[in-house]
């Protein structure tokens, strides 16, 4: 089954989260760039959700963003 995702901004935090679950307390969680955290499914490690901390102050300090990870963007259907 294919997941929508879901983006969060928690302003006091300044955290980003893309969700394509709600997060559980069985997945893992892994750094996997510059505060950039991962929570993975743990039988299958894929992605299931993204943390990007400090996001607002990434966003005003470069013109460019990116992601360490390969995504395949199609419409929902």
């Amino acid at each position: 089954m294919e997941e929508k995702l879901t983006f969060r901004y928690d302003r006091a935090g300044d955290i980003l989260y893309i969700d394509k679950c709600s997060p559980y307390s069985d997945q893992e969680s892994e750094e996997i760039g510059d505060e950039i955290i991962a929570r993975l499914n743990p039988t299958s490690g894929e992605i299931e959700n993204l943390e990007i901390l400090f996001f607002s102050k990434r966003l005003l300090s470069n013109n460019l963003f990116e992601l360490p990870i390969i995504a395949d963007l199609r419409l929902a259907s």
